[in-house]
């Protein structure tokens, strides 16, 4: 696994006016800093880690725009089950359990310090008991056998060229494993809507992309999944809808 000795805020010099200005963070101790970060309509205040070296310490700025876009967007998200790879501090998914109320699961590599530091995140904004939260290292074998979440987030999780294929993995596992709970119901496609709720495909991954990277690192992913039987469609302002072929829909890997 690689490892990151920088910190991620380095790579967005002046992109992000979401945060609070450093004078109004509180430093908890010496291995954490907690601030109020400027989501729409909220204020989501995150303990983040000072350093931590599977990366998981800052909010990326994709994070608020993904956010800002899926209030846009919000008839589409409400009312899924959700999890959300490389939830980090968990500040999108607490976000999105206080605005929308999304039944939503916390996902990241499989480190107690990364789920303890979610769980204290959801307490200081109030979510008790804390989103239910699985360690999961992209690759191996997914601690669940029969996923049924019918959407998959993430936002600015493509650090790493290297782990490319092991998230594609994991990422096919989840869509390609997810099963209807009503067998009669049959799956949407992009061009239906669920009583004129959501034209996202069930089941399907939505990502937002925001960090710089060469274009034929950010081509290596998407024809990875295509190479997995996973088809791409770009939604604009960097939002990205990964979903089964029609034909792998409900039948397994």
């Amino acid at each position: 696994m690689d490892i990151a000795l920088f910190s991620p805020s380095s790579l967005f010099a002046d992109d992000d006016d979401s945060t609070s200005n450093e004078d109004e963070a509180k430093e908890t101790n010496e291995n954490y800093l907690e601030r109020a970060h400027k989501f729409p309509g909220m204020d989501v205040v995150v303990r983040e880690f000072s350093f931590h070296q599977l990366n998981a310490n800052l909010l990326w700025p994709g994070t608020f725009s993904f956010a800002e876009w899926i209030v846009e967007h919000r008839s589409w998200i409400e009312g899924r089950r959700c999890i959300e790879l490389g939830s980090g501090t968990g500040a999108l998914a607490i976000f999105l359990r206080k605005l929308f109320q999304l039944d939503i699961t916390t996902s990241d590599y499989n480190d107690q310090e990364i789920e303890d530091n979610i769980s204290y995140n959801c307490r200081i904004n109030g979510i008790t008991p804390a989103l239910p939260h699985i360690k999961h290292t992209w690759g191996d074998a997914f601690p669940i056998a029969n996923p049924n979440w019918d959407l998959v987030i993430a936002s600015d999780i493509l650090l790493y060229v290297k782990q490319y294929p092991n998230l594609i993995k994991t990422l096919s596992f989840l869509l390609k494993s997810y099963r209807l709970k009503d067998k009669t119901t049959a799956p949407l496609t992009n061009n239906q809507e669920a009583g004129g709720c959501s034209k996202l495909p069930h089941p399907s991954f939505l990502m937002s992309w925001r960090r710089r990277i060469g274009k034929e690192d950010e081509s290596l992913f998407f024809t990875g999944c295509e190479d997995a039987g996973l088809e791409v469609e770009h939604f604009g302002s960097r939002v990205y809808c990964v979903k089964p072929r029609e034909k792998n829909i409900n039948k397994g890997n």
